[in-house]
């Protein structure tokens, strides 16, 4: 769920779920909120011997030393993850985010205030990250960063486009360059912020040049140059940042409201859905999943779907969707059906198997 914006825009915050046997649901929320040099000396040698004379060695002391730095490397420097990820325990004023020019010296500022009507006894308590599992976490005041690797560096062919999203123009039609949508959206309000439960699957992808998400987008702008969206989170009201937070309400982070055009006042509309790419193998339609890789009208247990739609209004209340529209860009590829119900809230099923005999 994670984060779209134009390129050279800044981002730090990103993570994904997946579990193909039993189904995930994980509550997604975003919001609005308005080398030191050193000098050498020359030093006599009556001055470097009576400093030795007055050193005296204390094998206890530097034994003891040695422990506390140990103990405090352990706490930092994690073992690698089950699927090799090394994790590093950064101070959290030091983070990649605060090399930004406009966020240099600064530290990450305080939670915000909470949308009136979350209601934290109602989040997963999963632990989402494989390196937790074990019990492993970051000691208070740093942050969890995955260790860049050279082979992340040439996966992304430059240094200069590693970490950025490619330039697209963000379509929902049919003429979208191979991206392909299922979504459910609601516009004509100003919106700050938007919240779903989402239930999440391990899709097949057919090809490393396709993919397959789920997730919300949070869209200000005209489709056009003009674009923002962040895709998930909240404003607040004070300093006007989107926050992101996850699961049984961890604060991921926030996108400073300076690096936006558009969304530095609210959001114009929210969509809750998935989307893939259509590479077009061999000139047929791609056999990429969506969501469970099942079509929305076999319900619950086979298709994946959203629930408990909502969004964040002037006032930072959190409320229900009213007149949430669906969309599917190829409907015998990928679909979607909505309803109502007092469980759910606004929710949607959605999802297919891509190419199919209804889908060449």
């Amino acid at each position: 769920m994670a984060k779209e914006m134009t390129p050279g825009s800044f981002s730090n915050m990103a993570s994904s779920w997946c579990n193909r046997k039993i189904s995930s649901v994980i509550s997604v929320f975003v919001c609005f909120l308005l080398v030191v040099s050193s000098k050498i000396c020359p030093v006599s040698s009556s001055e470097t011997g009576s400093r030795m004379t007055n050193q005296t060695f204390r094998p206890q002391e530097e034994l003891q030393k040695l422990k506390i730095i140990r103990e405090h490397l352990e706490k930092i420097n994690k073992p690698a993850s089950p699927v090799g990820d090394l994790i590093d325990c950064v101070l959290s004023h030091q983070q990649p985010a605060f090399d930004h020019p406009q966020l240099k010296g600064q530290k990450p500022l305080e939670p915000p205030e909470r949308p009136k009507g979350l209601d934290p006894a109602g989040m997963a308590t999963e632990n989402f990250q494989l390196w937790g599992l074990s019990g492993e976490a970051c000691p208070e005041g740093t942050v969890p960063i995955r260790r860049t690797t050279e082979q992340d560096m040439l996966r992304a062919s430059s240094i200069r486009r590693f970490g950025r999203k490619l330039r697209r123009h963000v379509r929902r039609d049919t003429n979208s360059n191979g991206h392909e949508h299922a979504v459910g959206y609601v516009t004509g309000e100003q919106y700050y912020g938007a919240k779903a439960s989402i239930n999440v699957w391990a899709p097949r992808v057919s090809s490393q040049y396709e993919f397959s998400l789920s997730q919300m987008w949070v869209i200000s702008g005209s489709f056009g140059d003009d674009l923002n969206t962040i895709e998930a989170g909240w404003q607040d009201p004070k300093h006007g940042n989107w926050w992101l937070e996850f699961g049984n309400g961890v604060l991921v982070g926030y996108w400073p409201s300076f690096l936006f055009t558009h969304l530095r006042d609210h959001a114009s509309m929210v969509q809750f859905g998935g989307e893939i790419v259509n590479s077009m193998p061999s000139g047929f339609h791609t056999s990429t999943q969506m969501g469970s890789g099942h079509f929305a009208g076999e319900g619950f247990g086979k298709a994946s779907y959203f629930r408990n739609l909502q969004v964040v209004d002037w006032d930072n209340n959190l409320l229900p969707l009213s007149n949430l529209r669906v969309l599917a860009d190829h409907p015998n590829c990928y679909d979607i059906q909505g309803g109502i119900n007092r469980v759910w809230g606004n929710y949607f099923y959605y999802g297919g198997p891509g190419r199919n005999v209804r889908c060449p």
